[in-house]
């Protein structure tokens, strides 16, 4: 499936739990609120939802003067990789991690944490950001923002039925279906929200992954920089919250049966397992 189909398919989705929700929760009046609110969410979702992306984080842009060094490596994988130059941004937390944005490759952004440049050697960053380049030419970025965004908004929903239902709100043409709609909701939600995440971004991985190891020629540094990372974010969580878990090329989320069980990213040893299986 292209990624314009799933484009396409996840504006769709996400329009369709909109009206949904609100014929459930509002009625005639909810559903067209609701339409109104679709249309603005599918607006922001594909024009400004990596932009949202980055403030959620407090990812600060960064100009070559103050990391020449990575601008320098940057822009070498990006010669080799036919790709146009992203904006570099830095996020102010030590732990270590990066993730990529932007609706195609001309306006991509790479964002790396402050503890990723501190922990790894310049060959491991190197491939780390070669992954993060991978996405971007896989045009994996939008699908990335946007999947946030309707996770977040599926969350949302179920939130709003948990307490609508508890403090009795209902429509008022409300027949037996309502009540069923809002416990449906608040039951589906949260599993819908991690299912979008963990279908869109495990096989993602492994493709971004092989596109840095043909990239570099050096397959062998990204699977140390991967181990690194994971005792790194085991350490020192990075603050993330579920919805934007899958944009990073480690899980943030400290780990738990639950967050495993819906994990977003395929396991760690795979991938190194891979990695260290290439030639090139």
């Amino acid at each position: 499936m292209s990624n314009s189909l799933k484009t396409t398919l996840l504006l769709g989705l996400l329009t369709g739990l909109l009206l949904w929700a609100g014929e459930a929760l509002g009625g005639s009046q909810g559903l067209v609120i609701a339409l109104g609110v679709a249309v603005v969410m599918n607006f922001g979702s594909y024009w400004f939802s990596d932009r949202l992306v980055l403030r959620m984080y407090r990812a600060q842009p960064l100009e070559e003067p103050q990391a020449p060094e990575l601008f320098r490596m940057v822009r070498e994988l990006t010669t080799a990789a036919g790709l146009p130059m992203p904006k570099i941004c830095l996020i102010p937390s030590e732990s270590p991690n990066a993730f990529a944005t932007g609706r195609d490759p001309e306006h991509a952004v790479v964002a790396v944490t402050a503890g990723l440049t501190r922990l790894l050697n310049r060959e491991e960053l190197r491939g780390v950001v070669a992954h993060e380049l991978g996405h971007v030419h896989n045009r994996d970025t939008l699908i990335s923002a946007i999947a946030a965004t309707l996770a977040g908004v599926v969350t949302m929903l179920g939130r709003l039925a948990y307490w609508g239902a508890l403090f009795g709100g209902r429509r008022a043409d409300d027949d037996d279906g309502g009540p069923l709609s809002a416990l449906v909701m608040m039951i589906v939600a949260p599993l819908a929200a991690a299912l979008i995440q963990m279908a869109i971004s495990r096989s993602r991985e492994f493709g971004a992954d092989a596109f840095a190891a043909r990239v570099t020629h050096d397959p062998f540094s990204l699977a140390s920089a991967l181990e690194k990372i994971a005792v790194g974010c085991q350490r020192v969580p990075l603050p993330a919250g579920p919805a934007t878990a899958h944009l990073f090329i480690m899980n943030p989320l400290r780990g738990s049966w639950m967050s495993s069980l819906f994990s977003t990213h395929p396991p760690t040893e795979e991938r190194i397992r891979r990695l260290r299986s290439m030639t090139v």
